[in-house]
């Protein structure tokens, strides 16, 4: 049930408020001064609290600050017979909900608590949204590779530095870019990514830089690029390794200049990025045999992170385990499954040529079709993915 606090120093506004929103089926606490209520906010949690301004000793702006430092989401609804449009504004400004004006319009004061209601159960959504997606984007591990990862994500996140993520597809490089952009100072910026590898060459220049209308063919509107779309933020070029020669060219020019051009324009804008790039391949080798730009490479290559297969982190395997066991679960809505020690054992014996990315979909398969607990027999049964069982 929803629990109302009201914060008034009249007892007749206090007993009025209780009765009427009782019957609305909201459960209701009574406090007779600011001293009263904090003791009662600091034992209870509180959907929405009702505080009166002109009270004795703590008067409501003193107590709507301090209601603020305990509980920052509980949402307060501001009351006052004396009050006036300065009175509201300081409220509203200190952290109050609204501001209502005695005497109360009750069918106002409803509306006001049902969408302080909604307000706090959206805050309680976008918190759990924002648990479960730094849940996925975890990274696992404590052996003595991933740590070293780890300590350079650290270390090099709060720079602007140029990053160039090395490692084996499925070894989760994309993990490492969005931890460097969420220990960045341009977290609260967008973070865009690019998969080189997955679009074709003659497009990859209108996708980074944009185009004008008329372009070429298709183009029936002009398009910001990806560029703009990560201005302040941090844009991610997975895959870089397969960008065409034409497209390194430009990117080279951004990198140097903070400028680029949309395709079918020869206007300059400005964009304030933050670059981040990912291969598995070699490089030093692509560079040797002229498949990308040796200049390029350097200006991307501030920072090297190579991320470890998975073959090279096998004492991760149990937390890998149990954490996609959770993670898994908890998206089917599965009953929760265990895993036997065996089982782990079984599973650090395989090569794991798809590393993590391998893994999850292997542990995914493992929930499905094993028991309640996940054990030796059912990895040698169903860690190789089959036509059938």
């Amino acid at each position: 049930m929803t629990k109302i606090l009201v914060v008034d120093d009249e007892q007749s506004i206090r007993n009025t408020l209780k009765e009427i929103l009782e019957y609305e089926n909201f459960s209701v606490s009574l406090a007779a001064d600011g001293n009263e209520a904090l003791e009662l906010i600091s034992n209870n949690n509180y959907d929405v609290i009702l505080c009166d301004i002109k009270m004795p000793g703590m008067d409501g702006i003193e107590l709507l600050e301090n209601i603020l430092n305990q509980k920052p989401d509980t949402p307060v609804i501001m009351i006052s017979g004396h009050g006036n449009i300065e009175t509201a504004v300081e409220a509203i400004k200190k952290g109050a909900y609204d501001y209502i004006g005695k005497p109360l319009d009750l069918n106002r004061l409803l509306v006001t608590i049902r969408n302080a209601l909604d307000k706090s159960e959206l805050i309680q959504e976008t918190r759990q949204l924002k648990k479960k997606i730094n849940h996925n984007w975890e990274i696992v591990g404590n052996s003595p590779a991933i740590t070293r990862v780890k300590e350079l994500i650290n270390r090099v996140a709060p720079t602007e530095a140029r990053v160039l993520i090395t490692g084996e597809n499925g070894t989760g490089k994309e993990l490492v870019a969005r931890h460097l952009h969420f220990g960045s100072q341009r977290s609260q910026g967008p973070f865009v990514e690019v998969n080189c590898a997955a679009i074709p060459s003659e497009l990859i220049e209108s996708e980074l830089f944009g185009h004008e209308k008329g372009a070429f063919t298709s183009a029936i509107k002009q398009r910001k690029g990806k560029f703009e779309q990560a201005h302040g933020g941090t844009l991610f070029l997975d895959e870089i390794g397969d960008m065409s020669l034409s497209a390194q060219s430009k990117v080279l020019r951004a990198l140097q200049e903070n400028k680029i051009t949309r395709v079918g324009s020869d206007k300059d804008i400005s964009v304030d990025v933050r670059i981040i790039a990912a291969t598995n391949k070699d490089m030093q080798k692509e560079i040797a045999e002229t498949r990308f730009r040796e200049d390029l490479y350097h200006r991307l290559s501030v920072i090297i992170i190579h991320v470890p297969p998975l073959r090279e982190r096998l004492e991760d395997i149990p937390l890998l385990a149990q954490h996609f066991i959770e993670t898994i679960c908890g998206e089917y809505k599965h009953p929760p499954v265990s895993i036997t020690q065996d089982a782990i054992e079984e599973l650090q014996k395989l090569p794991w040529t798809g590393n993590i990315r391998e893994f999850r979909n292997v542990i995914e398969r493992l929930i499905i079709l094993s028991d309640k607990k996940i054990t030796a027999k059912d990895v040698a049964m169903y860690a190789k993915p089959l036509s059938s069982y």
